[in-house]
């Protein structure tokens, strides 16, 4: 039975999300040419305004982070957008999360973590590098999801899937929830660094978000990104099934048959 407390948080969440729900379409409607701005974004902006904030001192090493839906109303954001912000505010250093706690500053991050930053996607030849590490790190990753997955990882996993579908036969991006697919794998490895790596990286680690424009798909295109979430569904039946090498080459294949894509664009290009 739901308590009284409990109703009462759920309950100013959901009025916190629908009123940056609000703020996103009254400053959609006041721009004569509207833009979409992504979630990732969104939480590098956030992610920018508490590192100041620890930089500063305003926030100090111990101190607690104040709660999601706090942030969520402070800056009008997402949950999704907060714990992406905080996910890179911990591989970065300056935080880190207690379960059943808090999240708490740890330092002012002096020893930068690993990134690539925006610039290193431009070419064809920087993505192909991407994904060669992509290769290295996510092919391990998926061996240990098929062995550690929970059910909660997999109804992840599922909904990223549905979701790429969804958009694929509706003709919008989907590259969201391709990056969502691959970061739910990274999570059912049961180890926090996977994670952590990935959610560093972001979405621009899925090719076709830094080279190629979102335009209406059409059928040939369509067809293209389907064979894609084909690879995806492979890899995801291995996992369902427990099985880690199949995953392990479920997930070589995907990512070697993206980067010979982009050889061959690259070829052609001369």
């Amino acid at each position: 039975m739901t308590s009284p407390d409990t109703a009462t948080e759920t309950a100013t969440e959901t009025e916190t999300e629908i009123r940056a729900m609000s703020i996103d379409l009254q400053l959609a409607s006041a721009d004569p040419v509207p833009r979409r701005r992504r979630p990732r974004s969104l939480a590098l902006e956030l992610v920018e305004s508490l590192g100041d904030r620890i930089r500063e001192g305003r926030l100090a090493t111990g101190d607690k982070l104040p709660t999601e839906a706090a942030i969520m109303a402070e800056f009008a954001v997402s949950r999704t957008v907060v714990r992406e912000a905080i996910s890179k505010l911990q591989a970065a250093g300056l935080v880190e999360t207690r379960h059943g706690i808090g999240t708490f500053v740890t330092g002012v991050g002096e020893a930068p973590g690993f990134r690539i930053a925006p610039e290193q996607f431009g070419t064809l030849r920087d993505v192909i590098a991407v994904l060669e590490l992509r290769i290295g790190i996510e092919t391990e990753a998926a061996a240990l999801a098929a062995m550690r997955r929970s059910d909660v990882n997999l109804a992840q996993m599922r909904a990223a899937l549905d979701a790429v579908a969804q958009a694929v036969e509706q003709g919008r991006d989907a590259v969201a929830a391709d990056f969502q697919f691959h970061l739910e794998i990274a999570r059912a490895t049961q180890n926090s660094h996977y994670t952590e790596l990935m959610a560093t990286l972001g979405t621009g680690i899925i090719p076709r978000a830094r080279l190629e424009v979102v335009e209406a798909l059409d059928e040939e295109r369509r067809q293209y990104l389907r064979r894609v979430n084909g690879e995806h569904e492979s890899i995801y039946d291995a996992i369902v099934n427990r099985d880690p090498e199949a995953a392990r080459a479920a997930m070589r294949t995907h990512l070697a048959n993206s980067r010979e894509r982009r050889r061959r664009a690259q070829a052609e290009a001369g």
